[in-house]
């Protein structure tokens, strides 16, 4: 049995992750495989719900199994997040397709911008950029400007950075593309149309008690304790006022110079507002600096970063999942964790600390809600065959 793996956030599932799955279904009888980032997300911020909600939403509406993308890895840069997400559905041994959605409806074209990572003058171009105090994002748009200035305006769209991110770490695997047009509204824009808005609108109705319902596919009442990371402001703040600065140049994509930064509006500012404000310049993006302050409160090192995924843990699925999981334990080359307790036990000491952090992500998340848990719940939460909702 062969899969097709989509790497995900599903933050929350709305009506344009349906879309997505319906043309993927389209397109190939395989069953579908979700690797989704679990309590805290790429943008340095936490998930709306939990992921155990949100994985059961997403098999209720399509995804076959969800595989949770540990915190290390989601809340890290596009080219980590992407590469971390693409060495999962490698290690599934069974994965046919990588299906992502883009702004750019033209796979070749995509396809055309990735190959211009190989390229010397390309990457000189990248380097000379970043010597000079651009950040990443920015430096790949300025290469594409001058040396292919027919692409350029590929980067300027979030799905389509991911895109490329995702084909360059493809480069190394069997895993074939499936590059399916995004529809609906922009990412993180207000803009509505017909019954699809973007998430980070969708988020925004959760937390202000508007209505959100007709803009994803069902189990709206799962989202009434919301997480927000304003909950957990005074310990983070509380957090960062506790470390040196060579505990900042240890968390990851800190570089020389930006832990002298971070220290000082640490200890000049208030709010992790105004601190994010006076750290951010042309080279750190506010995204950056929030994954950094994550990093931080989790206690993720760079060393941390540099260990290859090392397990697969298994948040949901249904009964075709079951079946798909029945190949991934011939074939895949990962330990595959259903069983918080027993899975646990048998991860060698780097796995552990990966599984660490993730744990400690879950306790941490119930912080951010108004209605606080207590810890230990993915002990609790035992995993079971979901029925789709048709």
């Amino acid at each position: 049995m062969l899969t097709n793996a989509v790497i995900c956030e599903y933050n929350p599932f709305h009506n344009g992750h349906k879309y997505q799955l319906e043309k993927i279904k389209e397109q190939s009888d395989n069953p579908i495989t979700a690797i989704m980032s679990g309590s805290f997300t790429q943008r340095g911020d936490i998930s709306i719900a939990n992921k155990f909600i949100r994985a059961e939403t997403a098999v209720k509406t399509g995804v076959d199994l969800v595989i949770e993308l540990p915190t290390v890895y989601a809340c890290s840069s596009a080219r980590n997040f992407a590469y971390a997400g693409v060495e999962t559905a490698k290690a599934l041994g069974c994965t046919e397709n990588l299906c992502f959605s883009t702004e750019e409806g033209n796979a070749e074209l995509l396809i055309k911008a990735a190959e211009l990572f190989d390229d010397e003058n390309f990457n000189a171009e990248i380097k000379r950029a970043m010597e000079s105090g651009q950040y990443y994002p920015q430096a790949v748009e300025n290469a594409y400007k001058k040396t292919a200035p027919a692409l350029s305006d590929i980067v300027t769209k979030p799905n389509n950075i991911l895109a490329l991110e995702y084909l360059k770490a493809l480069k190394t695997t069997s895993i074939k593309p499936m590059i399916i047009k995004r529809t609906g509204a922009p990412h993180d824009s207000k803009e509505i149309s017909d019954n699809f808005t973007s998430a980070g609108n969708i988020r925004e109705m959760i937390l202000n008690g508007k209505a959100y319902d007709k803009y994803i596919p069902n189990n709206s009442s799962e989202y009434k304790n919301p997480a927000y990371i304003g909950n957990l402001e005074k310990a983070i703040i509380y957090k960062l006022r506790t470390m040196s600065k060579e505990d900042y140049y240890k968390l990851p994509d800190v570089s020389e110079g930006l832990h002298n930064r971070i220290y000082n509006s640490v200890h000049n500012f208030n709010s992790l507002e105004e601190i994010i404000a006076d750290i951010k310049t042309k080279r750190y993006t506010h995204a950056r600096i929030r994954r950094i302050i994550i990093s931080a409160l989790l206690n993720i090192t760079k060393e941390d970063a540099k260990i290859p995924v090392p397990y697969l843990r298994v948040l949901a699925f249904n009964e075709r999942g079951a079946e798909l999981l029945g190949t991934i334990k011939k074939s895949g080359t990962l330990p595959i964790i259903t069983n918080v307790a027993d899975g646990y036990k048998k991860l060698n000491d780097k796995a552990k600390r990966i599984f660490n952090i993730d744990l400690l992500s879950s306790d941490i998340y119930y912080l951010a809600t108004d209605e606080i848990k207590p810890c230990g719940e993915d002990f609790t939460n035992h995993v079971k065959p979901i029925k789709e909702q048709k």
